[in-house]
């Protein structure tokens, strides 16, 4: 029995490859059917992301190049096309891997939260679908308390490495509760998006999306619960706005200082936090000298995003120690399943001794034998037959020198504490 995590990830293959082998939701389900059917695995797990496609897996024999041969065949290529963006990792390796890519570790953006609710999603289908047994299902909820703990117990998380995220995180040091604010977000590209995505997570009350094209304001507003406006309508909602963030790809600065004069006089001078992400920028610089604007550049987050990579590097280093330990903790339960057979056949054996010999002692009784007799034949015989087969072993071991056994005798049966007690 081997514990095996293969896959690729954006480390190892390009997009184009590994938008090749990715398991999309309309396919899942027969890939953990698949999956399950060969012969050479017992159970399976897969997770597939837009950075990453593994399979996670208990192999029953020892060619390990069973599980690549099958993600190969079930997407139709050859084998040789992908086998050098391959990883394999095994039992040990596979386990440490496991709890990387849910601690974020092994994330495009490192200590990203996203990943642990991806792999949650794998394990659940894997569950709903019957390909996850004992093992995996261990594994995987270890994972989750691993993860969980790596979260709690070091910084991965809570330092900005991307400029959105630097910006929200801004935002809370000058707002500490953001639930009472309003976003004003202006322009629609990803980098708006995930702005909106974190200020959602941080609880920001009302969200504006102003575009160029309304169509996709309106798109991107109703994903977040808020409501779009058009650049031309700017002017009319930025009294409304705490914290502007602004990311479009116009020439021109779409926000000038005459606006935002405006604005503040509506708003009695209430502050407001403006990030200005765009190059070129869309906030005219002399904004910046308005006594009620805090105004931020892209330069001056990208002081804050190096600083939150810096500590979340610290911090993989401990999360890493933490990974360490619970894997070995993780593989001890894995070796004591060599035990856990061994240890259920013993106890089936001496049972059916006892059955035996208390089936005997039951005769006696009812053959008219005094009750004191019996219970000495009881214990003597049941005695004798459980010893025999040791006390074989054992006298044999000595005749052939096998010194390793009689001393792991000694040690089992705990003889040494029995002697000197």
């Amino acid at each position: 029995m081997t514990l095996l995590a293969v896959g690729l990830n954006h480390k190892t293959a390009p997009v184009d490859i590994r938008e090749r082998i990715a398991f999309g939701p309309d396919i899942l389900a027969g890939a953990l059917h698949s999956l399950a059917a060969d012969p050479a695995l017992s159970e399976g797990a897969i997770l597939s992301t837009c950075n990453r496609t593994e399979i996670y897996c208990v192999l029953n024999g020892t060619r390990q190049e069973s599980v690549s041969d099958w993600l190969a065949r079930f997407h139709g290529l050859d084998a040789e096309r992908i086998a050098p963006y391959l990883f394999t990792h095994v039992d040990r390796d596979a386990v440490v891997h496991l709890l990387e890519v849910a601690s974020g570790l092994d994330s495009m953006v490192l200590g990203e939260p996203q990943i642990l609710g991806q792999v949650k999603t794998a394990f659940q289908n894997a569950c709903d679908h019957g390909t996850a047994g004992k093992l995996l299902g261990r594994l995987f909820q270890h994972t989750f308390a691993v993860a969980k703990q790596v979260r709690t117990d070091t910084a991965i998380g809570s330092s900005p490495v991307s400029v959105a995220f630097a910006a929200v995180s801004l935002a809370r040091q000058i707002f500490s509760d953001l639930k009472d604010q309003t976003a004003l977000l202006i322009g629609a590209g990803e980098t708006i998006e995930l702005a909106a995505r974190h200020l959602r997570q941080q609880g920001i009350g009302r969200i504006i999306v102003a575009n160029r094209t309304v169509e996709r304001a309106h798109a991107l507003a109703a994903e977040f619960g808020g409501f779009a406006i058009s650049l031309a309508e700017l002017g009319t909602h930025l009294p409304e706005a705490d914290i502007i963030i602004s990311s479009t790809a116009s020439p021109v600065p779409v926000l000038g200082k005459g606006t935002v004069e405006r604005a503040l006089k509506v708003r009695k001078h209430r502050p407001i936090f403006m990030v200005d992400i765009a190059v070129p920028r869309d906030i005219e610089p002399e904004v910046g000298e308005l006594s009620d604007v805090y105004l931020y550049t892209v330069d001056d987050l990208q002081d804050v995003v190096e600083d939150g990579m810096r500590s979340r590097q610290a911090a993989a280093m401990a999360a890493r120690e933490i990974i360490d330990f619970h894997a070995d903790e993780f593989l001890a339960w894995l070796r004591s399943l060599d035990a856990t057979d061994l240890i259920q056949g013993y106890r089936h054996n001496a049972e059916c001794l006892r059955d035996q010999v208390l089936a005997q002692a039951r005769r006696r009784l009812e053959a008219g034998k005094p009750a004191e007799e019996v219970l000495t034949f009881l214990a003597n015989t049941l005695t004798n037959k459980l010893l025999h087969a040791p006390s074989t072993r054992l006298r044999q071991a000595g005749r052939d020198g096998q010194a390793d056994l009689l001393e792991a005798a000694n040690t089992l049966f705990d003889l040494d504490h029995k002697r000197e007690a």
